[in-house]
């Protein structure tokens, strides 16, 4: 299966062929003005984190905005991790917002709240990396929200039947999470920095969440 990997930063590629082995992914370096000609060129997409927020004034947000919105409109399956889930929310009509709650890092528990035969194995709770300070605070409509964690509402989303995006950040490694903790340490905060490097120690489940990707991408329709 042809995967579009919409490049909304760079260092995820590789991080993603771990985990969704079964993609061959198609990298589009949007954050550097790379935006995919149709949305038929894949048979899916996958939109990556970023260091930037959705609601910037950065020449190249619209223009990825605009191709989700044509990803919608094909029916094409397309999946939003991070900023690429607050990427979805954005261009659909939602609204992403700077977190009252301040920002969330570190493994925390995601609340799976409903979904479909795609979420096999089936979980109620997963435990995922998280790395962000923004939120989806109003959903697109036709959204339905489908996972929550203590500091943030919308950790998980799916838009109709063709659209997901997670909050999390499945396809992270502890050193990848690590290196960014200490790159942000001042941004953070030196205490949260300390709680989010002591719940490393704590199983993930992103090879759970990878299935739910991989299942999703394949999927042509659910109840």
């Amino acid at each position: 299966m042809r995967v579009g990997l919409l490049e909304c930063d760079h260092d995820y590629r590789a991080m993603f062929a771990a985990l969704l082995p079964g993609f061959e992914l198609w990298p589009y370096d949007v954050i550097g003005g790379e935006v995919p000609v149709s949305p038929r060129d894949c048979d899916a997409w996958l939109a990556t984190g970023s260091r930037h927020s959705v609601y910037e004034p950065l020449d190249w947000i619209e223009p990825a905005s605009a191709f989700v919105r044509d990803v919608a409109d094909a029916g094409v399956p397309f999946v939003g991790i991070c900023f690429g889930h607050q990427l979805l929310a954005h261009a659909l009509g939602g609204t992403v917002e700077r977190a009252a709650s301040g920002w969330g890092v570190g493994v925390r528990s995601l609340e799976a709240m409903g979904g479909g035969p795609w979420m096999q194995p089936s979980r109620s709770r997963v435990q995922l990396h998280f790395m962000h300070q923004d939120q989806v605070t109003t959903v697109p409509d036709d959204a339905v929200v489908l996972g929550c964690t203590d500091h943030c509402e919308v950790g998980m989303l799916r838009v109709g039947d063709r659209m997901l995006g997670i909050q999390a950040h499945p396809e992270f490694t502890v050193p990848y999470a690590e290196s960014l903790l200490a790159k942000r340490v001042v941004r953070i905060g030196p205490e949260l920095v300390e709680d989010a490097r002591r719940s490393f120690a704590n199983p993930t489940d992103e090879n759970v969440v990878g299935q739910w990707i991989a299942r999703f991408c394949h999927m042509g329709s659910w109840a």
